[in-house]
């Protein structure tokens, strides 16, 4: 089955669109759009670039994820190493150059893990998933305006964290249970994992 097929009968056909707010990282938009049903409804929505994420696995069966600080719900977050995508950027290229970045360390083996949206409902982010493994570690190099802690923990460990409600950052919890699904079905190196 196809999820993704359009069904004509339910899309919306975009009239006219302005720019409410443009940042840095985003633009919030409001477009005018024709229903289903031939009415006119407003979208707001947020514009955004597409970010990649990776979760580092160490031969010791420990991962590397990264603490910092939440600025919108004030809060300090674990979460796996994560960016932007730069324009014209190839989402690996981003992967690995915020795997240096914010944890130091430089993969030589990766593979994908596909690709989520956090937030339909108002934003059209794309965010490419990897682990990686075969790593060595180095200095961090986390851009300057970005804070973040290197924390290491064992693979299981985040996996737990995730079902008990430690790790509660979309893309991190849905990078380390796709990142498990893959490894035992490929297992690059052995680690036991359960969940």
């Amino acid at each position: 089955m196809n999820t993704k097929e359009t069904d004509f009968s339910l899309f919306e056909k975009k009239i006219r669109s302005q720019t409410v707010f443009s940042g840095t990282l985003l633009e919030v938009k409001k477009d005018h759009v024709t229903l289903p049903d031939g009415r006119e409804s407003a979208r707001e929505w947020i514009e955004h670039p597409g970010a990649s994420a990776v979760l580092p696995v160490f031969e010791s069966g420990e991962v590397q994820l990264v603490k910092q600080f939440r600025y919108p719900v004030g809060e300090n977050f674990l979460e796996v190493p994560a960016g932007k995508i730069d324009a014209g950027e190839d989402p690996l290229v981003t992967a690995k150059r915020e795997l240096k970045e914010e944890a130091g360390i430089r993969g030589y083996h990766w593979a994908s893990l596909g690709l989520f949206h956090p937030s339909i409902g108002y934003t059209n982010e794309v965010i490419h998933l990897y682990v990686t493994w075969g790593l060595e570690s180095f200095d961090n190099n986390a851009d300057e305006d970005e804070f973040v802690k290197p924390v290491r923990l064992p693979f299981q460990v985040a996996i737990d964290e995730v079902f008990r409600g430690g790790i509660t950052d979309g893309k991190t919890m849905t990078n380390v249970l796709k990142a498990a699904k893959w490894w035992k079905e490929h297992h690059p190196f052995p680690i036991r994992l359960s969940f």
